[in-house]
């Protein structure tokens, strides 16, 4: 697939998701640029290494302003993706994978508890609409 053809598949992803979608699309999306970012310290590839840990930490970013602040969780979250920030940094300057496997730990056990959540939810709503 060129690239062209995968950033519109891409975007067709991003227009035609729910928002719990989208969500689960920033995890995996941080997920896969910081095993490039493991991948670029191991070969010593810097430039790629700062590349994808900043395109993590844009994800952070995003995820932090999109925190709906009436929910008690969002504190928790909040103070979880600025620590991840914190490491991310540590990675970059120090070239520790540890601080990444850290990261990824974290957002793959974020990750999957978010999906059992929303699955857990759509099938409530059926239920309820049955």
């Amino acid at each position: 697939m060129g690239q062209q053809a995968q950033e519109t598949y891409l975007r067709m992803q991003v227009q035609t998701a729910a928002p719990w979608e989208l969500t689960t699309m920033l995890f995996n999306g941080s997920i896969k640029f910081m095993k490039q970012a493991k991948l670029a310290i191991e070969n010593k590839d810097y430039e790629s290494k700062n590349a994808n840990i900043k395109k993590t930490i844009d994800i952070l970013d995003e995820l932090l302003i999109t925190l709906n602040h009436s929910y008690d969780i969002s504190k928790q979250l909040q103070a979880l993706y600025n620590y991840m920030k914190e490491r991310l940094f540590l990675a970059n300057t120090k070239l520790s994978n540890d601080y990444i496997e850290e990261c990824i730990d974290l957002m793959v056990e974020l990750r999957d508890t978010w999906v059992q959540a929303m699955k857990g939810m759509a099938t409530t709503s059926a239920k309820v609409h049955s």
